[in-house]
């Protein structure tokens, strides 16, 4: 399904009904929209499923409704029968199992037909009915860190921010901003208001925004009591039978950004790595999509004209201790075993 993580389908949805299936995360990692990049990063993927499952629990005691049912574990490993058993996360890792694959309600999510960089969502929500995966992801931001699209797109008075121009080191906002990208378009792009609406076809506009805004104050607190600032972040959801349920990931180090310390600690570590010692690469993928736009064209990566280089392994390994201690700092528990998450960060740091 993604550069990151594989996709089961165990009962597929119906125009009626939800069907089920999971996520198996792997230690792949992406930036820059690049896919599967050369390395892994090792426990990365139970890192992300174990951060991850504990946020939908988190949202579902707050009264948000998702699609997430469980974490998949060998059934011997908590006195199951059966060779598979769907267990709350906290019951995994009592049983001492740090959990891959996380089982979720699937939804319906038809093919988008597009023409160069033209799509059809007419098209994608009249196969779509009620019951269907909303085409758009809801971004969230609490801060704009260095690294931050909006800082490309935007002036800081847009956003009440008392700069001319935006500072070299992150920036609070007075208060969280939502914004609406598309998701399945060869290029992410950002849109307004009217666009979004039309592209989230039944579902409401306002309710996406409203949800957003819960789910980012209530990682937002979470991550307060763990240590870390929740910068930005988002929630991808799908519409079935008037509901709204949120979907996809949530609030993981590769979905939202975090930091701890000043440091910070998610795949932005990565991405601003590369930028630092490969940028002619990272350049090259940005030329590339300035010319998958200027020619409407939406396979942007057939244009860049370089490869990204593997990491040295010292650099997998500070990457590998951070997601580790980042997710057993984030959930309370010693699920990894890994350096305090001080040591982690300061690693980190130095790279």
């Amino acid at each position: 399904m993604t550069s990151v993580k594989d996709f089961r389908i165990d009962k597929e949805p119906t125009a009626e009904d939800l069907g089920r299936g999971a996520f198996v995360f792997t230690d792949d990692y992406s930036v820059f929209d690049w896919g599967k990049m050369p390395d892994e990063i090792p426990q990365k993927g139970a890192s992300l499923c174990t951060m991850g499952a504990y946020n939908f629990e988190v949202l579902e005691q707050n009264h948000i409704p998702t699609h997430y049912e469980g974490v998949a574990v060998p059934g011997e490993a908590v006195g199951a029968d059966a060779e598979r058993a769907v267990v709350d996360l906290s019951e995994a890792l009592v049983a001492g199992v740090a959990p891959r694959e996380m089982v979720i309600s699937l939804t319906q999510v038809p093919d988008l037909p597009h023409d160069g960089a033209d799509y059809d969502y007419d098209a994608y929500h009249e196969a779509a009915g009620e019951n269907y995966l909303i085409p758009l992801e809801i971004v969230f931001r609490n801060t704009v860190p260095v690294g931050s699209s909006l800082r490309k797109r935007s002036e800081p008075a847009e956003h009440g921010l008392d700069y001319e121009e935006w500072p070299d080191e992150p920036v609070d906002l007075p208060e969280p901003i939502v914004e609406f990208s598309t998701k399945y378009e060869k290029q992410d792009r950002y849109l307004d208001r009217e666009q979004a609406d039309r592209i989230a076809g039944e579902a409401d506009i306002d309710r996406l925004e409203e949800l957003a805004l819960s789910v980012d104050h209530i990682l937002t607190e979470q991550a307060a009591r763990s240590g870390f600032v929740h910068e930005d972040g988002k929630i991808e959801c799908l519409y079935y039978q008037g509901e709204i349920h949120v979907a996809d990931v949530v609030g993981t180090f590769d979905e939202n950004r975090f930091s701890y310390d000043g440091q910070e600690v998610s795949k932005e570590v990565l991405r601003q790595y590369h930028k630092r010692t490969q940028p002619e690469w990272v350049e090259a993928v940005s030329e590339a999509k300035d010319a998958a736009d200027e020619r409407g064209v939406a396979d942007w990566k057939s244009l860049c004209e370089r490869e990204p280089e593997p990491l040295e392994s010292a650099v997998i390994e500070t990457a590998r201790d951070l997601y580790c201690a980042g997710t057993n700092a984030y959930v309370g528990g010693d699920v990894f075993e890994a350096p305090d998450i001080e040591t982690a960060v300061e690693a980190a740091r130095e790279l």
